[in-house]
């Protein structure tokens, strides 16, 4: 019987890690995904949101066993009743979010070990092309973020080096940065 040892750092199971970079290398069509989410609004400004299947490499993956559930609103002061998150916070969050992931994931596949990992990230915004009012484009004019880590066993260059690779092979990032095509329908019920 052949036991075998997983290396795990930063909670990141290294071997897995390896294997998947191997299998995109071999078959570039494993690193494709279609990820989805879906808002049902409920009152107000108040809505519901839902993640749940993805695909991935063509097949629909069912490992999750529930579609999470997220709850999206607005603060009073934009009419809202403050039963969440409204949608340009939680894109802060999934571009923190983003950052988290890569940054011990690549550490881990680097051999560095993180104690503490957290980033902040704030935006700065108006409304007023939002009211339909003169003013700025209707989306984030600049976006901050600041991360803040510890390492028992990497040096500050190391650690500075690493953040910079995060920040060019951030999915999140890259889709902020640069143009996306949005393909918006609508069906009339």
């Amino acid at each position: 019987m052949t036991e075998t040892s997983t290396t795990r750092t930063n909670g990141i199971d290294v071997g897995a890690l390896t294997e998947t970079i191997d299998a995109v290398k071999a078959d570039p069509a494993t690193g494709s995904f279609t990820f989805r989410a879906r808002s049902t609004w409920q009152d107000g400004t108040y809505n519901v949101g839902e993640i749940g299947t993805f695909t991935h490499a063509g097949a629909e993956d069912q490992s999750r066993a529930a579609a999470f559930v997220l709850h999206g609103d607005e603060p009073p002061v934009l009419l809202g009743s403050n039963k969440g998150p409204n949608a340009v916070e939680l894109l802060l969050q999934g571009l923190a979010f983003c950052y988290a992931v890569g940054f011990v994931a690549n550490a881990a596949a680097r051999g560095i070990e993180i104690e503490h990992m957290e980033y902040e990230i704030e935006g700065d915004f108006d409304v007023s092309a939002f009211l339909g009012l003169d003013g700025r484009r209707p989306g984030f004019t600049r976006i901050r973020a600041t991360g803040r880590v510890s390492s028992p066993n990497a040096t500050r260059q190391q650690l500075e080096e690493l953040c910079q690779y995060v920040q060019d092979t951030s999915p999140v990032r890259d889709s902020l940065a640069n143009a996306v095509p949005v393909e918006t329908t609508l069906d009339v019920l």
